[in-house]
Parts: C-alpha cells; structure tokens; sequence
C-alpha cells in the first residue's frame, strides 16, 4: 500500500463559520496541538455574551499520535481521513458539573451526525442502501452498519489564567475542578477531536471493524470539499448546540435524552462493557440516564450505570 502524502487542509468555509482556523499537513495529535496553543495563548478563545465562545479549529492532514478514549490509538490516512480539533469555551460551572457534563460528549456526538447528513444533503448524495443510517455508539463513536466510520474524543483544558495547562477526558473533570477552584477563571476550554474516514477503500480500512461514508454513499464530492463542508456545519451545530445547553442544561439535557434514542446504536442490544479495571458488564443496553451515563440491564433485571467504559454488541 502506497503512504499518501499529508498537505495542509484547505477549509475556505470552515475559515468563514469558525472564529480562527489552524491547519497544518502533520501534527502529533490535534487535540494536543490545541491544548498547546490554548496555553500558550495564540489559539483564540473568545467569551460571548451568552456565556459561550466562538468555536476555534485545528486541523491536520495527517496526525503521528492520534488518541481515543482510554488510551487507544487511532489511525488515519492523510486525504482520505478528516482530522480535526474544535475548541469553545464554555463556564467552568457547566463544564465541570456531573450530573450534567455528560451530554457535552452527546452533543458534539450529535452535531457531526447533523454535519454529515447536512453536507450530504447539500451535495444530493445518497445511502446506497435505504437502513444506511449514521448512529452514535455511546459515548463517542460514529457508527453506519455496525461498523466504525468515526471517533470523538473530548477533552477540559484549564485557560492559562487558571494556573498550568492540564488536559484530562471529560470522563476525569473532577480532577480538573480540584486543580481549577482557585477562583481565578469562571470558563474553561473544551476540546472535541472529531477523526472521521470519509475516502477510504476497503483495502485501506484499519481494522475490519471499521468502515468509510465512501463505501456507503454515493454522490459524494472530492474528500477536500466534503471534509470543509462537514467541519463548517460541525462548527454551527456546536456553536447552537452549546449555546442552548449553558443558557438551559437541565432542560436541553431532557431534550438531548430524547434526540439519542434515535441515534443510540447500542440501546436494544446485547453488550458487554470492558472498564479499565479489567472487569467486564454484559446485559441489554436500554436507554441513557439523565446524567447521559449508559443503562445496562442484567439477565437478573437490575439496572447498572456505565460511565466509562468500551461498549461492543454480542
């Protein structure tokens, strides 16, 4: 298999809707990148009056380091793969607030669903097949016929002001609330690292349980048209998402909870959630809490909370 070259993205429209775009051919990982420049001050993170920032971009062709959840690694091929970083700044006390912070990670979840289907809207491009729907296997994969098309990784970064840069998973911000009540900073910086295959071939998956819109659609435009239209409307669907749910978390939350059932890959199934501890949870996936948190019921009837966790369907 031949290595494809990495260029910078090209993101006219992206650059149009975000408030700053960074692009470069190669990077490390463009979460990291992000959590670099926000500390060293040259990413811009500006505070709005409705109590959310403008959405910041970082971009890359081709990523040396790319990371997922709980430390997986996740490969990309440069023109074939979108990788991309966008940060916003939100008010510490939503960000950090549990029983609520997890439909940040539902709602950048969601709004590259919206970003897709709204690019491939635009183009006329069509599903090859009428059930090939774009699903969200919780908390953080974007899914089209059982396979992977897709990764979200979300990460808290303190602002400069709040003392040394720390970035941790939204799934460890209690760490962050410790090493941020200094009282210094009411905002925080949010970092949604969307990786997503758009023009792979079947023989350049990376694993067999991946895929790419490309095998599922047709009608669809070069990769460096689709990966700009894709990241602009990504950018409008955060800028409203996250602007609703800090001006009303616990309503949007109640509305959020009902918009996953119809996307939630996993509820209904039989899964098996694997924790970093080495145990494991297998029973039906039947719903999301109110705290977004997974509901696994046991062939015993009980119904358990999984808040972290890697979720496969038996």
């Amino acid at each position: 298999m031949l290595a494809l070259k990495a260029a910078m993205p090209q993101l006219p429209r992206t650059e149009a809707a975000a408030d700053q775009v960074v692009a470069v051919a190669e990077t490390d990982s463009t979460n990291a990148l992000a959590a670099r420049m926000i500390a060293d001050g040259s990413l811009r993170m500006s505070a709005h009056t409705d109590g959310v920032g403008g959405v910041s971009v970082v971009a890359a062709d081709r990523q040396t380091a790319g990371r997922g959840r709980m430390g997986h690694v996740w490969v990309s091929q440069p023109g074939r793969c979108s990788t991309i970083s966008y940060v916003v700044r939100l008010p510490r006390a939503v960000a950090l607030d549990e029983r609520l912070n997890g439909w940040l990670q539902m709602i950048s979840g969601l709004a590259t669903l919206d970003a897709m289907n709204r690019a491939m809207g635009e183009f006329g491009a069509v599903p090859n097949q009428p059930d090939c729907l774009l699903e969200l296997k919780w908390p953080n994969d974007v899914f089209c016929h059982g396979l992977k098309l897709g990764g979200l990784l979300s990460e808290l970064v303190l602002l400069p002001e709040a003392g040394s840069r720390s970035l941790v998973s939204m799934n460890e911000s209690s760490n962050a609330r410790n090493a941020s009540d200094d009282g210094r900073r009411d905002d925080v910086a949010l970092v949604f690292g969307v990786g997503l295959n758009l023009a792979l071939g079947a023989c350049r998956l990376p694993t067999p349980h991946s895929t790419s819109l490309q095998l599922h659609v047709s009608g669809l435009p070069q990769f460096e048209v689709l990966r700009d239209a894709i990241a602009a409307y990504e950018v409008e669907g955060l800028a409203s998402r996250l602007a609703a749910f800090v001006a009303d978390p616990e309503g949007q939350a109640k509305r959020l909870r009902e918009e996953m059932k119809a996307v939630c890959w996993a509820r209904g199934h039989e899964i098996e959630a694997h924790f970093t501890d080495g145990s494991t949870l297998v029973g039906e996936a039947i719903g999301l809490n109110e705290d977004a948190s997974l509901i696994v019921r046991t062939p015993d009837g009980v119904d358990h909370a999984v808040r972290t966790a890697d979720v496969g369907v038996l």
